[in-house]
């Protein structure tokens, strides 16, 4: 009796143990709180639950396993699995996708976002300079274009934002230097604290960070139409990770992510944007719109010259930089 006792509970351990190495838990490291910048990483997390019964995992953290600028170095030796960051946070360690923060690119809705991220994240230099962080694209988040919350007076031309510091990242910064501003870059998490102490006078984010990250909550007018650009936030995945992966959850992730990112336009579509007109009139927020012939000035300013400066100091990387800005201007020039 003691002898096929111990065979059955060798066998129950032995059954469960198998069940235990079945299941994969992935650690998410994301930043904030939980809003539409992170509504297709949520969507995610539940999509690959549900095609594997609960045997593959993401546990999402949001600020509890890395600082916001410190997640692809957290990739590549591994502590976690997955996370997302803004490429213009550290433009040296991810040079090649910063062409789509380029301003005045011309990109006209999250779609095309979406359509010219995942094009160019399967281009070989770009594939090739993310393995440098042991680290694979696995999908965007996609933003429309950013304006500026500012507080004080509001500008009645460009020519006022002359010698305002505004934070701004990326080509998004390069664009306001064009016009006199004085730009600055930080995190979204630190924004709150640099405009309460008058670091910053103004702040350019896109609708939802605006909402999430307070900006509002003192801001006295906001432009309405100068839509210099965006920045590129991807989701990444450590790459040693990625192949670990058994056949099925990796199909599992990877099949999930066209549908986690439509969930995820749609709610920035139908949610954020249309809450964001009636939190502007909540706050006594004014709104600040330049004239044509203004806006067509400051691009003519700041496009050319950002898109050449960015070519030449990444072919002087060893990238093929023509040939990436060829292509995204060229997919949407094809759109239009």
């Amino acid at each position: 009796m003691r002898n096929y006792l111990n065979g059955a509970a060798i066998a129950a351990l032995t059954i469960t143990f198998a069940s235990e190495a079945l299941a994969t838990e992935w650690n998410v490291s994301v930043w904030g709180k939980r809003r539409a910048f992170t509504e297709h990483v949520e969507k995610l997390a539940e999509l690959v639950s549900e095609k594997t019964g609960g045997d593959f995992t993401l546990n999402i953290s949001y600020g509890g396993l890395s600082k916001n600028r410190e997640n692809l170095d957290g990739i590549s030796i591994g502590a976690f699995e997955m996370a997302q960051f803004c490429a213009g946070y550290h433009r040296d360690k991810n040079p090649s996708i910063t062409v789509l923060e380029l301003p005045f690119l011309g990109v006209s809705s999250l779609e095309q976002e979406v359509d010219l991220s995942m094009a160019l994240y399967q281009h070989p230099a770009v594939v090739a300079d993310l393995a440098r962080w042991n680290a694979t694209l696995l999908m965007p988040s996609p933003l429309p274009q950013y304006n500026i919350v500012g507080t004080g007076d509001a500008p009645a031309t460009l020519a006022d934002f002359e010698g305002l510091s505004v934070r701004a990242t990326g080509g998004i910064g390069a664009a306001m230097s064009t016009i006199g501003a004085v730009p600055t870059s930080m995190s979204a998490t630190e924004v709150r604290q640099a405009m309460d102490s008058g670091v910053v006078k103004a702040v350019s984010f896109a609708p939802h960070a605006h909402m999430s990250f307070g900006t509002i909550e003192n801001g006295t007018w906001w432009t309405t139409n100068l839509n210099p650009g965006t920045v590129n936030c991807p989701v990444v995945v450590n790459s040693d990770a990625l192949a670990d992966l058994s056949d099925d959850h990796r199909a599992a992730l990877l099949g999930s992510v066209d549908e986690a990112l439509d969930y995820y336009v749609d709610f920035y579509t139908n949610n954020t944007m249309n809450a964001w007109g009636p939190a502007l009139d909540e706050k006594g927020i004014q709104r600040v719109t330049f004239s044509d012939e203004e806006l067509a000035a400051f691009k003519e300013a700041a496009a050319a010259p950002a898109a050449a400066a960015w070519i030449e100091e990444n072919t002087g990387r060893g990238l093929p930089a023509q040939e990436l800005y060829d292509m995204v201007t060229g997919m949407i020039a094809e759109s239009m």
